[in-house]
């Protein structure tokens, strides 16, 4: 059916005028694709326009999908809800209000391309430190950081990390390089906690992995993407977070970082051990 793809794809990114002149050819306002209607995505991509001639043509906003959010229950969370009796928890409310205060916190970052990080839950840099059995950087040794791609440290570029502590846990970050998203430095950080890494690739753009307990338990993610695959929460998180890939990954391990320092001023440096270097 290929009116559907076209419906669907219409609905999460096109215009009003693209969904209506679709809407003509279409026997189904609700056919499922993927485990959702056009309306849910519609709704989930905040094109409140077309969510609302999707209703006009007789869209069911109840239908629950998406491990049970139906598309009115989702617009909740949006500054264009559809009515209904359903209602949001305490606990997805005080998600909102975080996603808003951790979104301006970290304002315009990233503004460039080609970094990576590593969001650690639940342990301090200290902790993350000797754990990756790193070398710390003294602060008087530390370079002009100023150029990001002057190679900074070296032929120990490519292997420098940095460390911030944040509320929650720790921002581990490579402004220039993948390092601080590699299975040898995410899976020895994540032992009895979690971690979100991220390497925004200037050609492919960000790749995710979810660690758990030292073990890569999710990969090639598309974090602050458009999927919504996943738990309630997950579901919620993703709507809550996309566009926003650094931001997702805090939110995923519970980070609650106050600006964007811990990304763009790391409190400390270290130099990765040897048995890392071989995997870059």
């Amino acid at each position: 059916m290929e009116w559907l793809n076209q419906l669907h794809t219409a609905a999460a990114h096109g215009m009003a005028s693209e969904v209506a002149a679709i809407l003509g050819k279409t026997d189904d306002v609700d056919a499922i694709s993927d485990g959702r209607t056009a309306l849910w995505r519609a709704v989930f991509a905040r094109k409140h326009e077309n969510a609302d001639l999707l209703l006009a043509a007789g869209a069911d906003p109840t239908r629950p999908m998406m491990s049970g959010w139906s598309p009115a229950r989702l617009s909740l969370a949006t500054d264009h809800p559809i009515t209904t009796d359903e209602v949001l928890t305490p606990t997805e409310q005080a998600a909102i209000v975080e996603r808003d205060r951790l979104v301006a916190a970290l304002g315009r970052y990233p503004e460039t391309g080609g970094f990576s990080i590593a969001c650690v839950g639940g342990i301090d840099s200290d902790e993350a430190v000797r754990r990756l059995e790193a070398e710390v950087v003294a602060a008087e040794e530390v370079p002009d950081l100023t150029d990001w791609w002057d190679e900074p440290f070296g032929d120990d570029t490519e292997v420098a990390i940095g460390f911030t502590d944040v509320p929650g846990g720790c921002v581990v970050v490579q402004p220039w390089g993948r390092a601080a998203s590699l299975p040898a430095v995410t899976r020895p950080l994540s032992t009895d906690t979690v971690v979100h890494a991220l390497y925004d690739n200037p050609k492919s753009g960000s790749q995710g992995s979810v660690d758990r307990d030292g073990t890569t338990v999710d990969r090639d993610l598309v974090p602050g993407g458009w999927s919504a695959a996943g738990s309630t929460a997950e579901v919620f998180l993703a709507h809550l977070y996309a566009g926003r890939p650094v931001a997702y990954c805090c939110a995923f391990v519970a980070l609650r970082p106050e600006n964007a320092e811990a990304f763009t001023k790391p409190a400390r440096w270290a130099i990765l051990p040897d048995r890392i270097r071989w995997d870059l």
